[in-house]
């Protein structure tokens, strides 16, 4: 009588020894630095039917002979979404789990989930208990359009964690110190290039050259997005209301051309000490005017049908 009134009382600390699979899956995630390695037992235990709880899981071939490359690039983002969730306040934390499974470890378990490319990565909503989803608890695949880094990772993982996953950035530290390197040469050349900054006629011809290109109808085709050129490589568009990218620029070198020769008629051709050369700069500069103007209206007369006025084409 005496054995099994022993046993009868050693049966309750055998049972109270066993632990749940929830607090199975907390010491599999705290031993794994926040990331539950996988196999076959423990993907059932992390994806059983009952469960109080919601788990992303990828699904990969991290062995070099598998020669898996979007693996590779996609595995350390991966580690940073989970180790930003392990920051998380043990109260939310502990009800999702991030875990990762090993073709090579698990490949039965790839077998039934009918997949044949890595990386992959499913989210299984909890079933019961507060964040059980009132829609069907089918697991969510995440979208790779938007490529292998973390943080989009991290938003659409948000989704479907109690709370957002508080990711941020690493520090780009070859950014930082490429802005670092920049700033002696951004100090050094613009004690290069400060007399000229100085200067007003650098800032007259800037100026200049930035209106004609305006004036040519620059912002025009960029707001419009016209092309650079017409079909058969025609460079002239008909009507007011279309200009292609290449006539741009052949009115705005026109544009300049007529600036540039008024200036050298109101302002070079007056200060000439010499009679002569000043009479050859007012002859020279306008007969470049009356050309270069005279192809001007050629060509308005091309792109618009039926102008009846011309200079000398």
């Amino acid at each position: 009588m005496l054995w099994p009134l022993l046993a009868l009382l050693y049966v309750p600390p055998c049972l109270a020894a066993r632990k749940s699979p929830h607090d199975q899956l907390v010491e599999l995630a705290a031993a794994g630095d926040g990331i539950i390695r996988l196999n076959e037992r423990t993907f059932d235990l992390l994806t059983s039917p009952n469960r109080d709880w919601s788990a992303s899981i990828q699904l990969t071939a991290l062995n070099p002979q598998r020669r898996c490359a979007p693996c590779k690039e996609f595995d350390p983002s991966f580690h940073a979404v989970a180790k930003a969730w392990s920051t998380a306040p043990q109260e939310h934390r502990k009800n999702h789990f991030f875990a990762s499974m090993d073709f090579d470890d698990a490949h039965q378990v790839f077998q039934k989930l009918g997949i044949m490319s890595a990386p992959v990565v499913y989210v299984y909503p909890a079933t019961e208990g507060l964040y059980a989803k009132t829609a069907k608890n089918a697991p969510f695949k995440y979208d790779f359009s938007n490529g292998y880094e973390a943080r989009p990772l991290a938003e659409q993982l948000s989704g479907h964690t109690p709370i957002p996953i508080p990711y941020k950035d690493p520090i780009n530290w070859s950014r930082v110190t490429t802005i670092i390197s920049l700033i002696p040469i951004t100090i050094f050349t613009f004690r290069t290039i400060q007399p000229a900054l100085q200067n007003r006629w650098v800032w007259a011809v800037a100026i200049i050259l930035l209106s004609t290109v305006m004036t040519g109808g620059y912002m025009f085709t960029r707001i419009r997005g016209t092309p650079y050129a017409g079909a058969n490589g025609a460079w002239i568009a008909d009507g007011y209301q279309n200009q292609y990218g290449q006539e741009v620029q052949v009115i705005s070198f026109i544009y300049a051309i007529l600036a540039g020769s008024f200036l050298m008629l109101t302002i070079v051709a007056p200060r000439q000490l010499s009679p002569i050369r000043q009479r050859t700069q007012i002859y020279v500069w306008t007969a470049i005017n009356f050309v270069v103007f005279s192809i001007l209206v050629s060509i308005f007369r091309v792109k618009n049908r039926g102008y009846p006025f011309k200079l000398m084409f």
